[in-house]
């Protein structure tokens, strides 16, 4: 595989930091702002907000880039990512959200972790097919590749 075809992957893995980075940066004004010293994780609640949705975000952080990269070797170098983008755009809209109210957490949360499923299956999917062609002489996921790309669509 060249480095060529994972620069989608990659792109979405450094906008994943930046918005990590985003996340973090707003904790540190929220301390600021509600009068909230470290190492303190109490304060007024639009503080525990903020701080809460950060957490939650850095918590699924390292599965979300490890699955997105399994998706990407193994299922597609463009789907994966895409997911990626979308599932990034879920945890900005969950991130203020929550920072409004703990309701304004919930669509964005259930959008999130659906599109998290979806990199799961992919993930699973391109995995199987590997190990599929590898021991049993059978790649089930490059015939679907293969009638996908004849329709144009890339994959």
């Amino acid at each position: 595989m060249m480095l060529d075809q994972m620069v989608y992957v990659a792109a979405v893995t450094v906008l994943a930091v930046i918005e990590q980075a985003y996340f973090s940066l707003q904790v540190i004004y929220a301390r600021r702002k509600y009068s909230v010293s470290p190492p303190c994780i109490a304060g007024p609640p639009e503080f525990e907000r903020v701080y809460r949705a950060q957490v939650n975000c850095a918590e699924y952080f390292p599965l979300f880039v490890s699955i997105l990269w399994v998706a990407s070797l193994y299922f597609s170098q463009v789907v994966a990512p895409l997911c990626g983008l979308l599932y990034l755009y879920g945890r900005y809209q969950y991130f203020h959200g929550y920072a409004q109210s703990s309701h304004g957490r919930l669509a964005p949360m259930y959008f999130s972790a659906r599109v998290l499923w979806i990199l799961i299956g992919f993930s699973t999917v391109g995995v199987l097919s590997d190990l599929s062609k590898i021991y049993f002489g059978v790649a089930f996921l490059q015939g679907l590749k293969v009638f996908l790309r004849s329709y144009w669509i890339p994959f």
